[in-house]
């Protein structure tokens, strides 16, 4: 018996994952600054969103009713995110699309109850992006990708 509660007690001590041990395993990106390099670089509120997981507040970005040909790419590093031809206007203050550049957008979930959707985030620089929702247009995807304008660079089509 007392060989047993050994060799349980070794096992649990073996087996034990702390939070500690989850937390160093950080992802890496492609695109990785210091957080001076991405203070210098991005204006205090798309740092704010981009880097510490904020949000904008509805309706105060110019992107949000941008109908223009072109492309949305992240603000920190300029990959490509959304195709202006899958931007809709969902109501909800923020620029919406249906579908994002495959690659290019990750995903987190980071709200066991589902409300506030799965983040998004830059494949390239993991910058945060916003969140998706399942209330998009039916006729499409059905999918509401839900993002900070500020997050954003919008490049039009002639260039």
């Amino acid at each position: 018996m007392k060989k047993i509660t050994v060799l349980l007690a070794l096992l649990l001590v073996v087996s034990c994952n702390t939070s500690a041990q989850k937390q160093s395993k950080k992802k890496t990106f492609k695109v990785s600054k210091s957080d001076s390099e991405w203070k210098n670089q991005l204006s205090d509120m798309a740092y704010y969103v981009l880097r510490k997981g904020g949000t904008e507040r509805a309706f105060s970005s110019e992107l949000n009713a941008n109908y223009k040909d072109g492309i949305y790419v992240c603000r920190a590093c300029e990959t490509p995110l959304f195709k202006s031809e899958h931007k809709f206007n969902s109501g909800t203050g923020w620029p919406s699309f249906d579908r994002e550049i495959k690659g290019n957008v990750a995903y987190e979930s980071g709200d066991p109850s589902g409300f506030y959707g799965i983040e998004e985030h830059c494949a390239t620089c993991g910058g945060h992006l916003g969140h998706i929702f399942n209330d998009g247009p039916e006729q499409t995807t059905g999918k509401r990708h839900c993002i900070n304008g500020v997050a954003l660079k919008f490049i039009p089509k002639e260039q």
